[in-house]
Formats: C-alpha cells, structure tokens, sequence
C-alpha cells in the first residue's frame, strides 16, 4: 500500500496537539516514505520542533463501507535529506512537482519507519514492526541502473509498458509510462495530457539487480502478451 499510494495523511504535532495535512509521497527502493515539503508549510515548521509523524496510508475509494477498507499508519522519524537520486524518484513519481523541487526553500525528508498499525479489513487489525515494512535486501545495483533502465523502457518499450497497465493491472488507455522501479514492481503513469493516471505493478518475486530486472520486465511483457486485448 505505501508503494502504491501517492498521497497521504500526515500528522504532526503542534504545540502538543495533533496536526494532520495532506502531503504527495513516494518511495526509497527500501519503501521508507519520501516528501518534499515546503519551509513555509506549517507541518514542516511543527518537524523543526519534533521529527515524529505519522502517515496514514488508505486505498478505501469506491469501497461499499470506506471503514471497511484497508489502510496503514505509519509512525516515525521524518529526517530531512540531500539525496538526488530520492528526489529524482520523487519527482518522477509527482512530475508537477519537478517544477519548485530546486527551490531553496523546498526540502526532501525520508521518514525512517518504526512501526506500523494496519487495518486490511473488518476483524484484520494488526501492528507491523518496522523490519516487515522495509525491504532489507541490498538493491543497490538495481538503484544505481534505474534512471538507465526507465529510459531504456519508456525509449524502447513503450508498447510493452502499455501492455503492463492495460493487460496486466486493467487500466484503460494509452499515455503510459514508467516512473519508478524497485525489487518489488515498478511504478506507471499515463502523461499528464492524458490524466496523470497512476498504477502498480508488483513482481512475482524480489529484483535486485539490472540483470534479474531485464528478466522480470521480459516475462510481464511476455504474460501481458497472452491476455486477450480488452
């Protein structure tokens, strides 16, 4: 859910009461949280008091009982970050944003995740410890290739990516691109001319490295194939 998702309740504390506002996010290859946040915003003046947040993470729309949904908070540190690399996953996630992301007083925070309270359901309550949240194995050699590996797809494979959101995940039109890889799936979104839709799609099985990312991508374009046009 949090790799999916591209917005997010955020709360904070302000003098010692809860403040909640809503804030676009994105993911490190290890799905700790992301944000690029303005100085002049009040939750970031409340996180030069206190680090701790929350981020409430839900997938409730067109849900017949949005209690009944699932949703995930997260409770952690919100640190902020001199990354290129996060900010480039950032603003390929949010491409608006690539507009006031080199302002000065525009900053990118990592929230390093301690623990999590999930709600999958009516009866399906439980708190997640940080070590099941995170994606602990070394995806450093898939980090280091991913601005090669989106450009050689969206370059060369832009029918494949199609496929992807059409066959693979049943989104509808044309426009599709990807924004993001991680071990765990990649990240679409159609043009902002065609909407600025967005989509996930997870992998069957953990990527690590360009090599193991060339066979995953290959096999999705291979299945998506099979399925009959919709």
């Amino acid at each position: 859910m949090v790799r999916s998702r591209g917005h997010a309740a955020l709360g904070t504390s302000l003098a010692g009461r809860p403040y909640v506002s809503l804030v676009a996010t994105a993911c490190e290859m290890d799905a700790s949280p992301l944000l690029l946040l303005s100085d002049l915003a009040q939750h970031t003046k409340n996180l030069a008091a206190g680090p701790s947040v929350s981020l409430l993470f839900e997938d409730v729309a067109g849900h017949p009982d949005p209690l009944a949904g699932p949703r995930l908070t997260l409770l952690g540190r919100a640190e902020r970050r001199d990354d290129p690399r996060a900010l480039a996953r950032f603003t390929a996630r949010h491409p608006s944003a690539a507009s006031y992301a080199g302002f000065a007083d525009f900053h990118l925070y990592r929230v390093e995740i301690e623990r999590g309270h999930l709600v999958a359901g009516f009866g399906r309550i439980n708190w997640v410890e940080a070590a099941e949240l995170r994606f602990s194995a070394d995806a450093r050699p898939l980090a280091d290739a991913e601005p090669e590996i989106l450009e050689h797809m969206n370059r060369d494979h832009a029918e494949a990516i199609e496929l992807y959101a059409n066959r693979l995940i049943g989104r509808q039109g044309a426009g599709w691109r990807m924004t993001g890889i991680d071990p765990e799936g990649i990240d679409l979104r159609r043009s902002m001319e065609a909407g600025g839709e967005t989509a996930r799609l997870d992998f069957e099985a953990p990527v690590l490295t360009p090599a193991a990312a060339r066979l995953a991508l290959a096999g999705l374009a291979q299945q998506a194939r099979v399925i009959p046009g919709i």
